[in-house]
Order: structure tokens, then C-alpha cells, then sequence
């Protein structure tokens, strides 16, 4: 017997997790598409230039995770909006209960996903 997966918790906690995403792309100078919105001085608090770029070679990598995330969160909500959350995009099998509740973004089940 499979369990249900709860689609309203999971709609819930995704929410929750795009905010605090958003939020955060917000602390590093970014807007919810990646892009620097030039709110970040990166100016004289650093000696030199290669201070500069080396901290803004680590805030554009921060960045580029949490854009990641933010598009795996959308993807997510996208499919529970369409009815298809929880289903396997390799196999089309349900991915387990359990899985879904660790990883709420999981788009393969264990199996699709262990082989790739």
C-alpha cells in the first residue's frame, strides 16, 4: 500500500521555501530571476580589486543555487497546479510518500533516480 502524497502540506512548505529563497536572493543584491540589481557596494570595504572579484565571484554563486532552487520550487507548485505532483518524470510512477515529504521538490522516485 502506497501512502497519500498531501498536496496541500506540500503546497504549503514549498511556499514557505520560495519565500525564504526570495528572501535570501534579496540579502545578496538579486531579484527572483538571478540577476544582480546592483544593491550590493562591493566597494571599500575591500583593498583591492581582486577582493572585489573574488567576493563577487562567491555572491554570484550563491546566487546561481538559490535560482536553482527558486526553479525547482516553481516547478514543483507548476505540477501540483497541473495535478501531476508526485509522478515520476522518468518512469510515471508515484514517487513515495516519504520522499516527497524530505524533498518536496523531487521530480524522480528513488528508483529513476538511484540508476541516473
Amino acid at each position: 500500500m502506497t501512502a497519500t502524497i498531501d498536496t496541500e502540506a506540500a503546497a504549503a512548505k514549498l511556499a514557505e521555501d520560495r519565500t525564504r529563497a526570495v528572501r535570501q536572493l534579496t540579502e545578496l543584491g538579486a531579484d527572483e530571476f538571478g540577476q544582480l540589481t546592483g544593491t550590493v557596494d562591493f566597494g571599500d570595504a575591500f583593498a583591492d580589486a581582486g577582493a572585489v572579484t573574488a567576493e563577487r565571484t562567491e555572491v554570484l554563486g550563491l546566487v546561481e543555487g538559490l535560482k536553482s532552487r527558486l526553479d525547482s520550487i516553481d516547478h514543483a507548485i507548476s505540477k501540483i497546479d497541473a495535478g501531476t505532483y508526485g509522478i515520476c518524470e522518468r518512469c510515471g510512477e508515484m514517487i513515495g510518500a516519504d520522499r516527497i515529504d524530505y524533498r518536496p521538490t523531487s521530480r524522480l522516485c528513488v528508483g529513476c533516480k538511484s540508476s541516473s
